[in-house]
This record gives C-alpha cells, sequence and structure tokens, in this order.
C-alpha cells in the first residue's frame, strides 16, 4: 500500500479512537489494524509504544479513569478499593499531595510501568471473600463516571481498609474512617460479611463497631461468632502496630 494512502487510511481511523487511554493492540485489530501495522505506524511516529501490544497516540495525554478502564478489561475482578474508594466516595481524614491509588483484583499481576510512572498505585490479589460472594457484589462505577471502572461500596471499601490495617495502613486512620463513615447499610454489610472468610478483617470490624457503639455493631458481631476462631486474635503489622482483636 502506497505511504502516503496509508497514512490517510490511518487519520481517518484516528477519529474512532478514544483519546486519554492506551490502545491495544486487539482494540486497534477490532478497528482493521493488524499488529503489524499497528508497529510500523509507532516506528514512523503515528502511535508511540508503551508496552509489548499497548499504545497510545502521540499527543495525548493518558487520564486516571482511562488507564484504569483499560487495566480491568486485562484483569478479573479489578477495581478501586479500600481507602481510594472511600475517597472517591467521598470519605477521607487527609488531602493527599498525591493521590495514591489502592487497586484490587481476582489474580496476582505487576501493574505496568507505563501506568505507575503516571499514576501512585498498589495493587494486590487479596482473597479478601470466600468463592461463594456473588461475582461484583459491592462493586459499582461512580455516578457520572467512566461505567467501566468499578469502586467498591462503602461496605466492601471498609472491609478492604481493614483488611490493610498492619501492612501499609494505620490502624488509627482506620479507625477515623471507619467511625466517620455514613450510614453503612447493614443488609449489603452483612452479606459481605458473611462471605469474608479472613478473622482479622471480621473481628476488627465487630471490635470497631462495638467500641463506639455504631449502628451495625450487632451484625458484625454476630459474623465475628460466626467466622470462630481462638478466643484471642493477635498480630503486630509491618506498621508495628500491634492488633489484639477479642471474640465478642
Amino acid at each position: 500500500m502506497d505511504s502516503t494512502v496509508a497514512s490517510i487510511s490511518f487519520k481517518v481511523l484516528l477519529a474512532s479512537l478514544p483519546r486519554g487511554e492506551p490502545l491495544s493492540t486487539a482494540a486497534l485489530q477490532a478497528r482493521g489494524l493488524s499488529a503489524f501495522r499497528a508497529s510500523a505506524l509507532a516506528r514512523s511516529g503515528w502511535l508511540v509504544h508503551l508496552a509489548r501490544g499497548v499504545y497510545m497516540l502521540p499527543g495525548d495525554t493518558l487520564t486516571r479513569d482511562g488507564c484504569l478502564a483499560f487495566l480491568s478489561q486485562q484483569t478479573p475482578g479489578f477495581h478501586v478499593g479500600g481507602k481510594t474508594a472511600l475517597a472517591r466516595r467521598g470519605v477521607r481524614q487527609n488531602i493527599a499531595f498525591r493521590e495514591h491509588l489502592n487497586l484490587w483484583g481476582d489474580v496476582p499481576r505487576r501493574l505496568p510501568s507505563w501506568f505507575t510512572q503516571r499514576f501512585a498505585a498498589g495493587y494486590q490479589a487479596t482473597q479478601l471473600f470466600d468463592d461463594a460472594l456473588p461475582v461484583g457484589l459491592g462493586l459499582q462505577p461512580l455516578p457520572g463516571c467512566d461505567a467501566r471502572v468499578l469502586v467498591s461500596v462503602p461496605e466492601r471499601a471498609m472491609l478492604e481498609l481493614l483488611s490493610d490495617v498492619g501492612k501499609l495502613q494505620s490502624l488509627v486512620e482506620a479507625r477515623d474512617l471507619v467511625e466517620s463513615l455514613p450510614g453503612l447499610r447493614t443488609k449489603v454489610l452483612d452479606e459481605l460479611l458473611q462471605h469474608t472468610d479472613r478473622i482479622k478483617v471480621v473481628r476488627m470490624a465487630a471490635s470497631m463497631a462495638t467500641r463506639m457503639n455504631l449502628p451495625w455493631a450487632a451484625v458484625a458481631e454476630k459474623n465475628s461468632e460466626r467466622i470462630g476462631g481462638g478466643a484471642r486474635w493477635v498480630a503486630v503489622g509491618r506498621t508495628g502496630e500491634r492488633l489484639d482483636l477479642k471474640r465478642p
């Protein structure tokens, strides 16, 4: 194909390509552009090569949600969780100079360098719930935002936050965030707790709710009894804080 014709064809294709997010070879092939042609276009400056099979448009600026939408298509169960999910739903203690994204998914993976160079983020595939949890329970897009980007609802985000205590999450901040959570839905929280199989998380939820006299304390205590375990659960996390959780 004549190079002039090829460049004109690609210019026409440009109008249909999304802005603000990476482009996979699969997405380009769906629009009639082969992987070989994409590679050639990158060498000639019509595309910017980010990683194997991943490109972006020259002069484009990758957005946070555009990148998250792209990653969600590659990773089962991918979502914004924990403290970041609470912050995006309006619950936060401190405003960070640079947002750190708490990302979750169902399978282990490393975030690509083209993403971490642009956004501070951490990813984990911690199995917080059992396999019987309905797929997508407690995950919803934010109103007015990209529907492909799922964010934990407050009830699920709280449990993910408690899971991180003792890792890089301080107990004090977690306690303050839990106390400031407005009107958690008891029915939703109960269903999530019924599928939570981590003793630390369930006991911590029960302990905090009881001490703060929160409306959902009875639900948390019920599930703490359900999950069983010894009379006391003690651990020292990476933050150096001691977690001493008794059965209710």
